[in-house]
């Protein structure tokens, strides 16, 4: 059996949720761990480390052993338990494990490493811009996923806008509709913007000026509640991406956006439609006030499965690789594509390398019996977890874009952090003092932004568990947030009828 020391430290202190720091002895008795990949690629044979070692030691010591030692990876690291319990080391062995007399340091221990996001996000720390224009409460916003410079916001006032967050002025009102606008969806490719609205209709806007394309598609009867596209990797021969929607009128429909003709009506839900979601292996998921969620195959159309399992209306449903699907070809390395094909053949290897790393995509739906539900589709049709501890409604849902974590918005003040393969409870998020609507990861899976009835917006600390930085600023309660896919900005906006960019 090897022995391998990681370099000794000065005394660590555990700097984390309890308040009170705790000393961690400098001689500290040698333990016996054995290292392996959480998502089963790689174990380390058994090795002796002093008991002590904080987290940075630890990735010191495993990026040397799997070969990485010239180019370091980013880990994390959790004590393997039972049943899929795996419990997180957030700063050192001895004050996650020894000193809460969870292990004894005769026992051998599994210690699971996870890399992490090579780049880094840095928290948003100040509003950098309030721009005025909307003359209606904010109830939609999203950037492009190409690039953090432009974003949508959806409206009270009848209209979206496109905004220039590069130099914080509107580009265009985008206006047609003849109610509030719900929801806003950029396709994953950036060449068109879709909006949903209270009036029936869906509309369609060139990114760049704003201008209308087209007529709108009319044959839904009941207000458009979710729009989601379909992702880049799926399309073929340079076909444009198709678009599904969720209405009130209890149906589904998917449509060409290039050919304005509606492909599918996919009928069976009892009471409307409150979230669809265009998952990578070509389903969609629809969630509605009856409580049930239906999957569809995009192909034909042709309900596959109902998942029944909430005892109350769902809410918002998420998908493990919503990141990914979002981005298409698009990353922190400011991937320009020469061609349409090139940016397909990159958003399939990137949707590849995600469920290899992530496994099969899992879905997770919040409902207002206070509960969510984790399921894997492709497997059962029961769920995987089913998810308590929230007091009131639970409103959004949102997957960590590394799958790892799913973060949860609700009505009882407070947001709470799962497991994303297991559904465990890791933590309570507390701060708001009002209901929060919604939240938004940052692209590196370490920060989590979230909005609230209370006016502000707080940024969490993944890692810690515990607030990083609040923003007050709104005047009024905030209804939408979204993290820019590369990282630069936050964008906000509410009833005070202000759109907020956020900045480091």
């Amino acid at each position: 059996m090897a022995t391998l020391l990681p370099p000794k430290s000065k005394k660590q202190k555990k700097e984390h949720a309890n308040p009170i720091s705790i000393e961690v002895p400098e001689n500290f008795p040698l333990v016996q761990i054995e290292f392996k990949a959480s998502d089963g690629s790689n174990s380390i044979s058994s090795l002796l480390v002093p008991g002590n070692s904080s987290v940075k030691q630890l990735e010191t010591l495993v990026n040397q052993l799997i070969g990485n030692k010239d180019d370091p990876v980013p880990l994390t690291f959790a004590l393997e338990g039972d049943a899929g319990s795996n419990l997180e080391i957030p700063d050192n062995l001895y004050s996650t494990i020894f000193q809460p007399g969870l292990k004894k340091t005769e026992d051998h221990l599994t210690i699971l490493y996870t890399p992490q996001a090579i780049f880094r996000v840095r928290a948003v720390t100040r509003c950098s811009a309030a721009m005025n224009g909307h003359d209606g409460t904010i109830i939609a916003a999203q950037f492009a996923p190409n690039n953090s410079s432009r974003l949508v916001t959806g409206s009270g006032d009848f209209t979206a806008r496109l905004w220039d967050c590069d130099t914080d002025t509107p580009i265009a009102t985008l206006r047609g509709h003849r109610n509030w606008v719900c929801c806003v969806a950029w396709a994953p490719d950036a060449s068109v913007i879709a909006t949903g609205s209270m009036d029936n209709t869906i509309r369609f806007w060139e990114p760049k000026k704003g201008l209308p394309q087209g007529e709108p598609l009319r044959r839904h009867t009941k207000p458009i509640m979710s729009l989601c596209w379909q992702p880049l990797h799926l399309c073929k021969n340079n076909e444009s991406p198709k678009l599904v929607s969720g209405s009130k009128d209890n149906t589904v429909r998917i449509w060409n956006p290039k050919l304005r003709t509606l492909l599918f009506t996919l009928s069976g839900h009892t009471a409307p439609i409150t979230c669809v979601k265009w998952a990578g292996n070509d389903w969609i998921y629809s969630a509605s006030y009856d409580k049930t969620i239906r999957v569809w195959d995009a192909k034909d159309g042709k309900c596959l499965h109902i998942l029944q399992a909430h005892a109350a209306r769902i809410n918002h449903l998420a998908l493990s690789t919503d990141h990914i699907l979002r981005t298409g070809a698009y990353d922190h390395t400011n991937f320009k594509p020469k061609s349409p094909e090139e940016e397909r053949v990159r958003a399939k290897e990137r949707y590849e390398e995600v469920i290899k790393s992530q496994g099969e995509e899992r879905l997770v739906s919040a409902s207002d019996d206070l509960q969510l539900m984790l399921w894997n589709p492709l497997k059962s049709t029961k769920p995987i977890a089913k998810m308590h501890g929230h007091q009131k409604v639970v409103n959004h849902a949102s997957f960590s874009p590394d799958g790892r974590y799913i973060a949860t918005a609700s009505f009882d003040n407070s947001l709470r952090l799962w497991d994303g393969k297991t559904g465990k409870f890791i933590a309570t998020l507390r701060g708001h003092v009002a209901s929060v609507y919604q939240c938004a990861w940052s692209s590196d899976s370490r920060l989590l932004v979230s909005s609230s009835q209370d006016t502000t917006l707080k940024v969490w600390d993944v890692r810690t568990k515990q607030l990083k930085f609040d923003l007050p600023g709104h005047e009024d309660q905030v209804f939408a947030v979204d993290w820019a896919p590369d990282g630069q900005r936050v964008a906000s906006g509410g009833a005070d009828k202000k759109v907020r960019i956020w900045k480091h």
